[in-house]
């Protein structure tokens, strides 16, 4: 029975910079199902179209990069900026995961240059614990809960640092050399960020920026690009690293 990977983050092309190399590599190694998940359709990201244009935009840019690499793509409609840890969007997020029985979920790290991105990783760890509790949504579910807690693993902050400079390394590096060109053109099918990032973030060429990135991660290693994580090891939840043991570590 196929297993099933579900990255949920804050934003359209998070996916594409932090864990996408890993969920490619699953796909085509091992057979698995591929969910990406954004908390907001990215209505902030402009300066040339009003929310709802830029929104409808960038929604169907993040369609199409996870169509290229056979995902599914899914936004649970939190609005940028305005991501905050309650109830309504915790329920959506445990929802998401016992709709597609996720295996393995990825996240943002706790510790992140941007607070959608906290708050994401703080509902997703929530998310995570309450989804295989039947009686969380009180007998309002859309599918069943999954069978047991799933590994959750924690991404990259950008920049490897936390929002005081300080570095936040990864417990480990997984090598997707054989999956940086998927993700540079997954990264492609978002157009429309270009300019935004030129504007707002200082950052002139998305696809650049994540092969730097992506090869800062593998220096050394004796391997060409890697993505790094940390796993969620508290009460309950999975000991194993699973992706380790499926994908290797470098």
């Amino acid at each position: 029975m196929s297993k099933t990977i579900l990255a949920v983050l804050a934003h359209p092309d998070d996916a594409e910079f932090l864990c996408a190399g890993v969920m490619v590599r699953l796909q085509r190694e091992h057979g698995w199902a591929l969910h990406i998940a954004t908390m907001t359709p990215g209505d902030c990201g402009s300066t040339e179209y009003p929310p709802e244009e830029i929104a409808r935009i960038r929604r169907s840019e993040g369609n199409a990069a996870a169509k290229a690499i056979g995902a599914t793509y899914h936004c649970l409609e939190e609005r940028d900026l305005r991501v905050v840890y309650g109830e309504a969007v915790l329920e959506k997020t445990v929802r998401l995961i016992n709709k597609v029985q996720a295996d393995v979920v990825l996240t943002h790290s706790p510790d992140d240059y941007h607070l959608d991105h906290e708050q994401t990783s703080k509902i997703v760890r929530a998310a995570t614990f309450a989804a295989p509790i039947p009686n969380f949504l009180h007998g309002r579910h859309d599918h069943p809960p999954i069978a047991h807690i799933p590994h959750l693993y924690y991404c990259d902050p950008l920049e490897g640092k936390d929002a005081f400079g300080r570095p936040i390394p990864p417990s480990f590096r997984v090598d997707i050399s054989s999956a940086i060109d998927a993700k540079s053109k997954m990264l492609e099918c978002h157009e429309s960020q270009r300019a935004w990032l030129r504007s707002h973030h200082g950052v002139d060429n998305l696809v650049e920026s994540m092969r730097h990135w992506s090869a800062a991660q593998a220096e050394g290693r004796g391997v060409a690009f890697a993505e790094g994580f940390r796993q969620h090891l508290g009460h309950s939840y999975p000991q194993g690293n699973l992706l380790g043991e499926l994908l290797g570590v470098v």
